[in-house]
């Protein structure tokens, strides 16, 4: 099959690779455009893991306040201080932010999920099959797919990005990566809601005017 300009140029609008790649893809996979994509894909996520050895130490630590009553803090990393000053590499800390603060993430990645944490989530499910009346044999392969749900629920990384669910945040971080050719790394994020960990104070207010009245 011969591959025309016209492909190659479909191909870059699509996946943002360089005319080169995009003409070698499709050579690899005889003009298949889907495997071209595929191919790609590959090459990319390739790219991206040997950038993983780098140290990156610069970046950002971002911050975001939503109505006064919720505050992020996330440091973001990059190779280089140029790096951190880029546009997109500052909205990419804003957007991470805004998304903690959207959708409460507990860890990072998977690998963070501490074992106490994971034990009593398996304690509870578990409990909640047994009193629904699963068979015993089938409730340990149940609660190890509850974990990997519970995994994408918790675990930013994994999370669909909440200003387009159909990329996770990893994806997100993968295509930064790829576009600015620096390792980037999300190393740590705090969250913080108004009142949290205080107990708040329950007036009786029948009690409240009987005083009033008093005094």
């Amino acid at each position: 099959m011969s591959i025309t300009a016209a492909d190659v140029k479909k191909l870059r609008e699509q996946t943002g690779a360089g005319m080169m790649d995009c003409k070698k893809a499709l050579g690899e996979t005889s003009g298949d455009f889907e495997k071209a994509v595929d191919f790609l894909r590959k090459k990319g996520l390739a790219a991206v893991a040997k950038k993983q050895s780098r140290v990156a130490a610069e970046g950002i630590v971002g911050t975001y306040v939503h109505s006064g009553r919720i505050g992020v803090m996330c440091e973001i990393n990059c190779e280089t201080d140029f790096v951190a000053k880029n546009e997109d590499f500052k909205q990419f800390v804003k957007d991470i932010c805004m998304h903690i603060a959207a959708s409460d993430p507990k860890f990072i990645r998977s690998d963070d999920m501490d074992e106490g944490f994971k034990n009593r989530e398996a304690e509870i499910y578990t409990a909640q099959l047994i009193e629904q009346g699963k068979p015993e044999k089938m409730i340990p392969k149940i609660v190890q797919g509850k974990l990997a749900k519970l995994s994408r629920e918790v675990c930013l990384l994994e999370q669909p990005f909440v200003k387009d669910p159909d990329q996770t945040i990893e994806q997100l971080l993968n295509e930064l990566t790829l576009k600015i050719g620096e390792k980037i790394s999300i190393r740590r994020f705090v969250k913080y809601n108004l009142g949290e960990g205080i107990e708040k104070r329950e007036d009786d207010l029948a009690t409240e005017v009987a005083k009033m009245t008093k005094s």
